[in-house]
């Protein structure tokens, strides 16, 4: 999450494309205590029983208990999938900074990597090749 005024608006940026992440089944586990996950985009901090997943290319990351129970559904045993929640995403063509998780961690995108915000105040990075496979527009262009 953010609290940078400074972040653009994806709703409304002409450039931004409407994305959902694939339903595809990843595996989570549920830190017992607090900790630092070291993502692709820098290390972010987590508390105990934050849930922390396991993506397709390998790459972790960690999400609040709270916001990965409403966004996350069982498919089986250790595996979850995000709910098919409409986002909106950018490509960078400059570096950025955005504070990410619950603990306001500052991550670093670089360009072709994607800025990603998932509401008003949620914002992530992802980066290009993990975008590639986790991600498609939800609408086809013009």
């Amino acid at each position: 999450m953010t609290d940078s005024p400074d972040m653009p608006d994806l709703r409304h940026a002409p450039d931004a494309w409407r994305v959902v992440k694939r339903p595809v089944a990843l595996d989570v586990r549920f830190a017992e205590a607090d900790g630092t996950c070291d993502t692709l985009e820098g290390p972010v901090r987590f508390r105990a029983g934050d849930a922390i997943l396991t993506g397709t290319l390998g790459e972790n990351w960690p999400v609040s208990r709270e916001r990965f129970d409403e966004t996350y559904e069982l498919v089986s045993d250790g595996r979850y999938r995000k709910r098919p929640l409409l986002a909106y995403a950018i490509r960078l063509t400059a570096p950025m900074k955005v504070r990410v998780g619950g603990q306001g961690d500052v991550v670093e995108g670089h360009p072709g990597d994607w800025l990603v915000q998932y509401d008003e105040s949620d914002y992530g990075l992802v980066d290009a090749e993990v975008f590639a496979q986790a991600y498609e527009r939800a609408d086809a262009p013009g």
